[in-house]
């Protein structure tokens, strides 16, 4: 019977194509290291990675097994830039600030596809991706994102797409019109996550699955990190639990809230598919994303139902089908072999949320659906920070991020009220 996450739904088809996952034992007893992270994601992975390199010694705990996250589950899609679009970034922060934000989330795709390339993890990665426009009243807003990113954030990648291009490239004439970047792509991120993983492990970084922390403090120039089967004490902490945090720590839990995310794979379409022949990967203008791609073996992997209720929903082939019957209708019986979700972080401005929230503990997470690439390169940044170069990571460290309205009580509520506003919105 195959593996069953205990905090996400559903048997991923990532988890059938990635290979054997290495087990990591509990930790058993008291440990002392010069950093602890809480997290085994993309974002504690890389950090462990990249301290453990440097000759910083280093352990790691996840609450159940590596990779049973959003890490190891998302929708692959490495984007440009921030979550935030560069011009929305440049008309709050200004257009140097917005620069370098961007810049640097360029730094970070380069980095992903560099460390696995150098390091021998096969992400299975494909280049090309199309962001496409459900209303035809807002196509000129791609028209200027593309000249934009060319003339003004030197990326010249990106170009538009008319309505014609548009059908050809996906192989529907669902949509309007859009973008095309080939300056990005899409990956298997469960192969990612694994490969980190034995990456840091090799470096001698020490990492404990199924230890769930019980509590963290901070005091006397130590932090002490308790588990149910023991403790470890550092100089420092970094806190990469994303959605998945629960009431780990306060200032990250109203900051950053989960939200359900959900996908389904289909057979292989075949090679004489209409469906994205170019094999780009896909997301859409609506608030309430779709996003999908083909992959290298032909299944059409889609994703686009959010469930902002607490609680798994039921039937997600159902739903996740009917979306694809939608854009592409001769797929409406199409076989879908996987049903699968997750929760990703969001905060309210959709930027990163990171924080010093005690004395020499770092939390860093809400990535917004944007986590693939950012995540990663967050680890980096934070062992930069461990080796006395913040700078950088400062740039995250210095965003507005307001919590979510309501308290712990009442902002699952609010949001659920909110987004489904939005939600509705899509329809018109």
């Amino acid at each position: 019977m195959p593996y069953q996450s205990p905090i996400s739904p559903g048997y991923s088809w990532y988890e059938d194509t990635a290979g054997r996952r290495p087990d990591y034992a509990a930790l058993d007893g008291d440990l002392t290291t010069d950093v602890v992270i809480v997290g085994g994601g993309f974002t504690g992975l890389s950090a462990a990675t990249h301290l453990a390199k440097a000759g910083t010694s280093v352990a790691l705990i996840e609450a159940h097994r590596i990779g049973d996250g959003a890490s190891g589950r998302n929708g692959g899609q490495l984007g440009t830039g921030q979550r935030a679009g560069a011009e929305e970034m440049e008309k709050e922060y200004g257009f140097e600030r917005a620069k370098a934000l961007f810049d640097l989330a360029e730094e970070a795709k380069v980095h992903l596809l560099e460390f696995a390339e150098t390091n021998g993890i096969e992400i299975d990665f494909r280049r090309g991706h199309l962001n496409v426009c459900h209303r035809s009243r807002d196509l000129p807003e791609y028209v200027e994102h593309a000249e934009a990113m060319a003339t003004r954030f030197n990326y010249p990648d990106i170009a538009y797409m008319d309505a014609a291009e548009t059908h050809e490239r996906m192989g529907s004439d669902h949509y309007y019109g859009g973008v095309r970047d080939t300056g990005t792509g899409h990956i298997h991120p469960l192969k990612l996550v694994i490969g980190t993983a034995r990456v840091a492990a090799e470096a001698g970084a020490k990492l404990f699955e199924n230890t769930a922390s019980t509590g963290i403090t901070a005091n006397g120039g130590k932090v002490v990190v308790k588990t149910a089967t023991g403790s470890i004490t550092a100089k420092k902490c970094l806190i990469a639990v994303n959605a998945y945090g629960g009431d780990i720590e306060p200032q990250t839990a109203s900051h950053v809230m989960p939200i359900g995310s959900f996908i389904g794979a289909t057979i292989p379409l075949g090679d004489d598919s209409p469906v994205l022949p170019g094999g780009e990967s896909v997301s859409d203008s609506r608030f309430v994303v779709r996003y999908f791609r083909r992959v290298k073996t032909g299944e059409l992997l889609f994703g686009g139902r959010e469930v902002y209720a607490p609680g798994d929903p039921q039937d997600i082939q159902i739903h996740i089908r009917r979306q694809i019957a939608e854009i592409y209708p001769g797929l409406k019986d199409v076989k879908i072999t996987h049903a699968w979700g997750g929760y990703v972080g969001i905060t309210m401005p959709r930027k990163p949320f990171v924080r010093e929230v005690m004395p020499n503990v770092i939390s860093a997470g809400g990535y917004s659906g944007h986590g693939v690439m950012l995540s990663n390169f967050m680890g980096k940044l934070y062992a930069e920070t461990v080796s006395g170069n913040r700078d950088r990571l400062k740039l995250f460290e210095d965003l507005k991020i307001p919590p979510f309205p309501g308290g712990r009580r009442f902002r699952a509520p609010l949001l659920f009220l909110a987004l489904n506003w939005y939600a509705l919105r899509d329809r018109f």
